[in-house]
């Protein structure tokens, strides 16, 4: 069966960048749509399913924050904003807005690309969270308490196991560092950011450890950490 084409919807008023985004995505073989006004990219994103959203901070009417917004009421489809502001605290904004990612102008069409694959990648880990585990050649067995890579035990701690398997379960996902101070300790205890810290790279050392190549767990700057096998 012919697997049908990713379909892209690129929301930027400006209309040589909206130009030269089609056509090197069409080039990918991407399905894309285009459109340079927010109110008429949100009534088109409740018409039809897209697999991805690329979408301009800066638009004329509803703004590309207020649109990420308003998509988030309907929608979990991903959406990569671009923009021109290149200050942490809109970037920051952006992500907990429900954005997946983010790219400051000026950017090369070729970034772009990686980053669309980059995210319906892990869009389809997300959906299949085992087979980014066994991809990546961990094995987590619950009933145990043991984590595995190639075979070989992590000898985890129980904090370090609880950690691994929350960011396994979702591939991609970004964690924020409260969140897994949830995962990892059922006592609500207070434990600052750098215990998190300390404790995901005591995990990363590791899976170092087994295998020197398992970069696995990536930071996320401002925000926290996310599981993404290379």
């Amino acid at each position: 069966m012919e697997q049908r084409a990713m379909s892209v919807l690129v929301v930027e008023d400006e209309l040589d960048i909206q130009g030269l985004l089609r056509d090197y995505l069409c080039h990918e073989g991407y399905q894309v749509s285009v459109c340079g006004d927010g109110q008429q990219a949100l009534s088109m994103l409740r018409e039809s399913a897209f697999d991805l959203v690329l979408l301009d901070v800066m638009l004329p009417g509803m703004d590309g924050l207020a649109l990420c917004q308003a998509l988030r009421e309907f929608s979990q489809v991903p959406v990569i904003f671009l923009t021109a502001r290149h200050e942490e605290i809109d970037r920051l904004l952006g992500l907990r807005l429900g954005a997946d990612d983010y790219i400051c102008k000026p950017f090369s069409p070729r970034e772009v690309v990686a980053r669309v694959e980059a995210i319906l990648r892990r869009q389809r880990w997300q959906q299949a969270p085992g087979q980014a585990v066994a991809k990546a050649g961990l094995s987590i067995d619950e009933t145990r308490f043991d984590a595995r890579l190639d075979g070989i035990a992590l000898d985890l701690t129980p904090v370090e196991y609880r950690l691994l398997k929350a960011l396994v379960a979702q591939p991609g996902r970004v964690f924020r560092r409260d969140q897994l101070v949830s995962a990892a300790y059922d006592d609500y205890r207070v434990v600052s950011d750098r215990t998190i810290d300390s404790h995901i790279k005591n995990v990363r050392i590791k899976l170092a450890n087994v295998r020197e190549t398992a970069v696995f767990i990536h930071a996320v700057y401002g925000v926290g950490y996310r599981f993404e096998p290379e």
